[in-house]
């Protein structure tokens, strides 16, 4: 059986991808967990057909949170329908706050079941305030555990560059949220609402390259992008950061865009590829393991293809593949400043043999 994953932060717009979905294939059916109860321990399953409703009910959980929903509800429930044989495709909706890679990962590895295709519908006229948004999902009562403290921002980045779909409702400027969608994820076909869908649904779509495409520890960034006020810029550079300035220039180089994505090296960690995953004024730094430069070559066949073949792109004669890779992306976005402030951040000449005792990222050092 087909099955069509869609998510979005935004509820109206998914729906409305959800109801094109339907109308494309005749036999379809869309299940949706709703999980605006989970606080209190309920999940409901809804599932309906191009005409209306087809059933809900409230499902037992061992706990109730979206992975134990996905994984003791969404994979049986949908491994039962394809053994029932009656219908052709299965669209599944994600909740607001559900980020896309999980639930297709775990789609994807059923053999009776045949991803197909995954979508984020978004709201135009919300789209660029929500990447903008320094509210937490629990601020907007879109949380989906007791300890969820994802931003706003944060989900809806992930929802935009994963699928290979993204699908536009609303009113706004289209040209403007096409630009901006398309820095983000520059692999995904953007369509309006509305749209036949039928060329999005003979393919299969593979949660392995699509983890490849967007991994910040070996994604290559285009180096320049700027359209409709919308600009994205790569920083790339051979030399390594002095940790104490880039810690002082943080709240700065943050704040000037949307969302910035990539991998970045430190003086005081030489041998530390780390991730630089931003959000708005959110910013999540983690250690990406070693780089390929500071490995025995005992160790190169654990490396996976992508981060060889990416490290081989970035190869120096003299640092191997440690580097600053960094892509920006915002609305009139000053990248000029941007670049200047990073810059700034280098490591001097002078500075290159020095010892760093006091390394602000020293938290990240060990895995």
């Amino acid at each position: 059986m087909r099955i069509a994953l869609v998510t979005g932060l935004h509820a109206t717009a998914r729906r409305q991808a959800v109801d094109d979905l339907l109308a494309t294939v005749p036999r379809s059916i869309a299940v949706h967990h709703d999980l605006d109860d989970i606080g209190d321990g309920a999940v409901h399953r809804v599932v309906r057909d191009r005409t209306g409703p087809a059933g809900s009910e409230q499902v037992n959980l061992d706990h109730a949170c979206a992975s134990c929903t996905l994984r003791e509800d969404l994979i049986p429930f949908l491994l039962r329908t394809a053994d029932a044989g009656r219908h052709d495709l299965c669209v599944v909706e994600s909740w607001d706050g559900v980020e896309p890679r999980l639930t297709a990962e775990n789609i994807a590895a059923q053999e009776r079941l045949h991803l197909v295709t995954v979508a984020t519908a978004v709201d135009i006229a919300h789209l660029t305030v929500d990447l903008g948004s320094d509210h937490d999902l629990s601020d907007r009562e879109l949380d989906i555990a007791q300890d969820d403290s994802r931003t706003v921002a944060e989900v809806l980045n992930r929802q935009v560059e994963y699928p290979n779909v993204i699908v536009l409702h609303g009113a706004g400027s289209d040209r403007h949220a096409q630009t901006l969608l398309q820095q983000l994820n520059p692999a995904a076909a953007i369509v309006r609402s509305g749209s036949d869908l039928q060329d999005f649904l003979g393919g299969r779509f593979d949660p392995e390259s699509t983890h490849t495409r967007i991994n910040p520890a070996w994604a290559q960034y285009t180096d320049h992008a700027e359209e409709q006020g919308v600009s994205s810029v790569t920083w790339s550079r051979t030399r390594p950061l002095h940790p104490d300035r880039l810690s002082d220039a943080l709240e700065e180089i943050v704040s000037l865009s949307l969302r910035g994505r990539g991998r970045f090296w430190l003086a005081s960690q030489p041998d530390t590829l780390l991730v630089w995953d931003s959000h708005q004024d959110l910013l999540m730094v983690e250690n990406g393991g070693p780089w390929m430069a500071a490995l025995p070559d005992a160790a190169m066949d654990l490396v996976s293809p992508a981060r060889r073949s990416s490290a081989l792109l970035d190869w120096d004669p003299v640092v191997g593949d440690r580097r600053q890779h960094l892509s920006f992306t915002g609305v009139g976005m000053d990248s000029g400043r941007l670049l200047s402030l990073l810059d700034s951040c280098l490591v001097t000449d002078a500075e290159a043999d020095q010892d760093f005792q006091n390394d602000p990222f020293a938290e990240f050092s060990e895995r």
